[in-house]
């Protein structure tokens, strides 16, 4: 089971620097932009579409980061105020429940992706881009942020098991 949690962490770690390339790739795109159009009054006629694509890809990637650095969102008040094994017991049965959730939205990521490319779904802009292409972005980051949860999960019954603090 620590082998899992090593590795999630390292995957996550791992989807956290592809965002910041693409972070960074997003931000020439948006620069190239702004220049071409001050200068010359043109469009790349793709930074918005392609910012877009970044954006999703930055969120999907790097939320398994997010959680390993415990970034996300938590109701720390209330489980401050309870007894230490209820805190570890309520937050275990949180993280399991996120975790069959994102795996159920994994599923349907993955149906989306397969439908994309049966029916050649394209982008309704001048780009035509293949859809499935940002979609196996996000379906790859869903499933990196799933392994996580599934790390958090066996992490936070081994803080019950053990009685550490609530991870």
């Amino acid at each position: 089971m620590n082998k899992l949690v090593k590795w999630s962490d390292n995957l996550s770690n791992l989807m956290a620097n592809i965002s910041a390339v693409i972070l960074g790739l997003m931000s020439i795109l948006i620069l190239v932009e702004i220049l071409i159009w001050n200068l010359f009054e043109k469009t790349t006629l793709i930074a918005d579409e392609y910012s877009a694509y970044g954006l999703a890809a930055i969120i999907f990637m790097g939320a398994g980061y997010c959680l390993k650095e415990k970034g996300h969102i938590r109701i720390t008040l209330i489980l401050g105020f309870l007894p230490q094994k209820l805190a570890r017991v309520i937050t275990f049965f949180a993280t399991l429940i996120t975790t069959f959730f994102m795996g159920y939205l994994w599923w349907y990521l993955f149906k989306m992706v397969k439908s994309a490319i049966r029916y050649e779904s394209t982008s309704g802009t001048l780009t035509n881009t293949p859809l499935w292409i940002p979609q196996v972005v996000m379906l790859v980051g869903a499933g990196c942020f799933f392994i996580q949860l599934a790390a958090t999960t066996i992490k936070t019954w081994q803080a019950i098991a053990t009685k550490e603090e609530v991870v």
